[in-house]
């Protein structure tokens, strides 16, 4: 070798640089990638992505042959530099010396920390382009790599070290779906994140936070006079109502108002029409998932279900508008004489009702009040007491300043809530 003309081996040592950087940027775009937008590629039909997944199937096949093309090019790098200081300055020790710095430099700027930023940078254009080079290379030089994995598998096994396989290393949780939306904003707009943020979480809640309570439900009597049933229906302004015969906890039926107003005889609503177009009620247990419940809807093609208890106590109900609601906000209107749970006063406070559901208050007025012990305010206050209050005793949970206004039949009914309390002063 040292009878090669001086320019041709400076010419040699550039080329072994390059080819030592082209296996550095194969391995950063190759860890870098993107798996999930690789195999929508794939799914596309592009022949460089499907390379690229077969690769990065066998992590262990493809680090071998990266790393041993990148070795023995710096290798081979580091003995022509060897070479070409031995024919400038024969054998001077300090020549020799200074020869291993300046290919030390050379490999770490040139071969590996530029090209390891360029593919961070651009992981899939290079990553996609990379593949056809390493794919053949793979098939060559098998057998080699093959023989280095063993070692690799046997020191694995001596440290019980098992790496997961491709697939299992991609499982991503409910709670990394929610980063990346989050993360996704500029490409997602707010209002579509939000309602990917919400439907992930059906899930986790129930249909106990989000049931309209047994009592704030308008229900019909059937075994009632025709003219007290005929009345209600021409006043109430819900589009379904429970149908129960002589108490509420007897349910026997839903009607759809509008069904009923279409078997009208003679201008008048009587029980007998109620029994003619009165459906099944559907019962279901409490705690269901409302995921779960909104596939039992589709099922069903029903809109409004019964809530009952362990002991089969009807508790409350709700509806496909209900769910629906949780996932794109609110988009339904209140009754004509329906008054609002929450009124804000002059000072920024807020009269709230002690019914009002804690994911409402928390979801309309940006409250944080905890969600994982009662539902409602008023049994968020019962349980900070442990005891009933009377009117005019104050309290602070999760930083809300409160007051109670009014208590009726062991029920806390209006609550004034007033801004949250800040950093400072609750520390004062």
């Amino acid at each position: 070798m040292e009878d090669l003309p001086l320019h041709v081996m400076l010419i040699a040592l550039v080329f072994l640089l390059i080819l030592s950087g082209f296996f550095s940027l194969s391995e950063t775009s190759m860890m870098a990638i993107n798996r999930y937008r690789l195999r929508h590629l794939a799914k596309q039909g592009n022949r460089g992505a499907r390379l690229t997944i077969k690769l990065l199937d066998h992590t262990d096949r493809l680090l071998g042959v990266i790393l041993l093309g990148n070795n023995l090019l710096n290798t081979a790098s580091a003995t022509l530099v060897a070479v070409i200081v031995a024919t400038l300055f024969a054998h001077d020790d300090f020549a020799l010396f200074m020869g291993t710095l300046a290919i030390t430099f050379a490999i770490l700027v040139f071969s590996e920390i530029t090209p390891k930023v360029i593919a961070a940078a651009y992981p899939e254009r290079i990553a996609l382009a990379s593949s056809y080079v390493l794919t053949p290379l793979l098939l060559i030089f098998y057998p080699v790599v093959w023989f280095i994995n063993l070692f690799v598998r046997g020191l694995l096994a001596l440290f019980r070290l098992k790496p997961p396989k491709a697939e299992e290393g991609q499982q991503i949780s409910i709670e990394e779906l929610k980063t990346l939306v989050l993360e996704g904003g500029h490409f997602i707009q707010h209002k579509h994140q939000s309602m990917l943020l919400n439907l992930f979480d059906l899930e986790a809640i129930t249909v106990d936070d989000v049931m309209v309570p047994r009592s704030h439900i308008e229900a019909i009597d059937i075994a009632a006079d025709d003219e007290v049933i005929h009345t209600q229906l021409m006043t109430c302004h819900h589009t379904r109502l429970p149908v129960y015969r002589e108490r509420m906890d007897n349910i026997v039926g839903i009607i759809h108002v509008r069904n009923a107003m279409n078997q009208m005889q003679n201008g008048r609503i009587t029980a007998e029409t109620l029994d003619k177009v009165m459906r099944k009620p559907f019962f279901i247990p409490s705690g269901t998932p409302l995921f779960a419940q909104l596939q039992l809807f589709q099922e069903n093609q029903n809109r409004i279900s019964l809530v009952v208890d362990e002991y089969g106590e009807w508790m409350g109900l709700v509806t496909l508008e209900d769910i629906l609601e949780e996932i794109i906000g609110e988009f339904t209107t209140h009754a004509p004489t329906q008054i609002s749970t929450f009124q804000k006063q002059e000072d920024g406070s807020f009269l709230v009702e002690g019914s009002t559901l804690l994911r409402e208050l928390n979801r309309k007025l940006d409250f944080q009040f905890p969600l994982d012990g009662p539902k409602t305010l008023n049994g968020l206050i019962l349980e900070h007491f442990e005891d009933i209050p009377e009117a005019g005793i104050g309290l602070n949970i999760a930083g809300y300043p409160m007051e109670i206004i009014q208590t009726k039949n062991r029920v806390v009914k209006t609550v004034k809530i007033f801004p949250a309390l800040t950093a400072t002063e609750l520390k004062s």
